[in-house]
């Protein structure tokens, strides 16, 4: 896909994907609800299959292609989610997935991502070393590359989030998402865009990993500078399609501290009685730092997943 996603093409990746994902619960709370001042709806993409949203944009892009042309298998590089969506979704598709992770990805998602059937290859811990030594297992194997986000078939694929939020619940007012490479973010704002163009898109980002709030400001791309936040799938500096997307169709991204994402992690663990991770907490976190801003409005916000250590969690 070489153009922006139509509505078309999203409906199609929703089409092509639905045999493999799971079609998210939509859940309140009404003591959240008191405590902002908003009707808060949240999309669980932290019970999709493997525990986040990334599973729709790998299984749009490798279902994309036919049975023919997956024979050598798909290659991907990611720390966690996107790693894990590509070995399952290579796997359900009948073929091999061959993922590289940095050596001080967390145990779980390196150890989930092996059961999902991928062959997975540890590298030095920096962006440089993950793409050298993908590009070496591509040129071995001859597999397809998978990017993480800056690409329109995952944008598409990441977008029927949204597809599925606004027709389940028609009153929406806005929606809010995290941002990290801004797969979920892009797919998010077409789908407003072509299914409600009354709904505004706001986008949450830690103030230790802005670069979509800074570049948002730029006009142009200002990649993240050591990154040093909890949200730890939020570090990557946001792709190129994407922030052309976000850009035009975004309305705002507001930047939370630490100390404010794991408190919003907290009241989702607490209040709802569901596991999130940390950047999953992000776009709540920026909802209660900007309380006014929604007062009396229909917020949706997309949980990203529930891939968290059990064994370290901030509280």
């Amino acid at each position: 896909m070489e153009s922006i996603p139509s509505l078309s093409d999203i409906k199609r990746a929703h089409q092509r994907i639905s045999k493999i994902i799971l079609e998210t619960p939509v859940m309140t709370s009404n003591s959240i609800d008191e405590m902002t001042g908003c009707t808060v709806f949240f999309k669980c993409e932290n019970f999709q299959k493997v525990g986040a949203f990334k599973m729709r944009g790998a299984a749009n892009m490798i279902l994309g292609f036919r049975p023919e042309e997956r024979v050598n298998g798909f290659a991907t590089h990611s720390s966690g989610n996107h790693a894990q969506a590509v070995a399952l979704a290579a796997k359900l598709s009948g073929t091999k997935a061959y993922v590289v992770m940095p050596e001080n990805s967390a145990e779980v998602k390196i150890k989930a991502t092996k059961e999902y059937g991928a062959e997975v290859i540890l590298c030095e811990a920096n962006e440089k070393s993950r793409i050298k030594t993908c590009n070496e297992i591509i040129a071995k194997t001859g597999a397809i590359f998978v990017p993480p986000f800056d690409d329109y078939r995952v944008i598409a694929g990441q977008a029927t989030v949204a597809k599925e939020f606004i027709e389940a619940e028609e009153s929406l007012e806005v929606i809010m998402t995290p941002v990290g490479g801004g797969g979920l973010a892009a797919g998010t704002a077409l789908a407003a865009k072509y299914l409600d163009p009354n709904i505004e898109v706001i986008l949450g980002e830690p103030e230790k990993a802005d670069d979509t709030y800074q570049s948002m400001k730029a006009g142009k791309i200002m990649p993240v500078k050591n990154p040093n936040t909890i949200a730890d799938g939020l570090k990557v500096t946001v792709g190129k399609r994407n922030f052309e997307i976000i850009q035009k169709e975004v309305k705002e991204v507001i930047t939370v501290s630490e100390a404010e994402i794991i408190t919003a992690m907290r009241i989702i663990w607490e209040r709802m009685k569901i596991i999130v991770e940390p950047s999953c907490a992000v776009p709540f976190a920026a909802l209660l730092k900007r309380k006014d801003t929604f007062a009396g409005k229909n917020v949706g916000i997309i949980l990203t997943g529930g891939n968290v250590d059990l064994g370290n969690l901030p509280f």
